[in-house]
């Protein structure tokens, strides 16, 4: 609770104390009242009890402890790409991506003074860099901070006109704040995609489409990649996303998280991930989920 800045500890308190008396209700999400999280969250569970975080780890730990139903975390963005260090939580956390959601983002500046007198904005990494071309622009210097929302309550705790905050524009009647200017990233499709965690898996109803979510690591011998990926495209799986990340500092062996449609049980998929894995050092299933956006 402490971690929060000041303006933001009543509405956290009164979050978290009505999510404990109903932990089956409550969803977790990382940052303060009014963060695009606290946005997600209540676009993809209407009804829920948010559960403020102040990092990933914690929103994570929320669920593992019981606390909180699931948790919805970003993992990437249309302009910034990836969240950094939900690669290495994911696999390390235990639990299920049981769904995803997609939120368009709309940054606004947010501060106690004018436009004209601001010289830093205090954000997440994500948002920084989603508006980095207009920070420049305007000869605004960015300050890193864990969450948007928190941002905001930290600017309106220190009350000095120099300093503003990156955040969604709904922050503002939360903490006090003037909305300097909206709608201020660099690109106009600019989408966060959540992922939602839990304890086990979802029973998956209908006929999808479905999303999948992996993780694997090839054997280290040339052309691994290439082999391991054949049966993919060979059995007709559409991979939608592949990005590789080192573990430990040996740069020896690469770690590789995908998104492909379909699930297991689907008889190309399991002819896929068979070769997958004949051809990988090991391969773990993150999770099978409905898709909340057609991939084509």
């Amino acid at each position: 609770m402490e971690q929060f800045a000041a303006p933001a500890r009543p509405l956290v308190a009164a979050m978290t104390q009505a999510a404990a008396a109903a932990p089956d209700r409550a969803v977790a999400f990382q940052g303060a009242p009014g963060a695009n999280s606290h946005v997600a969250l209540a676009q993809a569970f209407p009804g829920a009890l948010p559960l403020p975080c102040f990092d990933f780890a914690d929103a994570i730990d929320a669920v593992r402890d019981g606390r909180a139903d699931c948790a919805i975390i970003p993992i990437e963005n249309s302009l910034h790409g990836r969240v950094a260090d939900i690669h290495f939580l994911l696999p390390e956390s235990g639990l299920v991506i049981t769904g995803e959601h997609f939120l368009p983002i709309r940054h606004a500046l947010l501060g106690t003074g004018t436009r004209d007198e601001v010289v830093e904005a205090i954000s997440h990494p994500q948002a920084l860099g989603q508006c980095r071309h207009w920070l420049r622009a305007h000869g605004i210097r960015p300050v890193s901070y864990p969450d948007t929302a928190g941002a905001a309550a930290l600017v309106a705790e220190r009350r000095e006109p120099g300093t503003a905050a990156l955040a969604p524009a709904a922050a503002a009647p939360l903490y006090g704040l003037n909305v300097l200017a909206d709608d201020i990233a660099d690109g106009e499709h600019n989408v966060t995609r959540f992922v939602v965690l839990a304890r086990g898996s979802r029973p998956l109803v209908g006929d999808g489409p479905f999303m999948t979510t992996l993780i694997f690591a090839v054997k280290n011998v040339p052309a691994a990649l290439y082999k391991a990926l054949g049966g993919f495209a060979t059995n007709g799986v559409n991979m939608t996303k592949l990005e590789s990340y080192q573990r430990g500092a040996s740069f020896a062996a690469t770690e590789f998280y995908a998104d492909i449609t379909g699930r297991p049980g689907d008889a190309n998929v399991d002819r896929a991930l068979e070769e997958l894995g004949f051809h990988s050092a090991w391969v773990r299933v993150l999770g099978s989920y409905p898709q909340a956006l057609d991939r084509g």
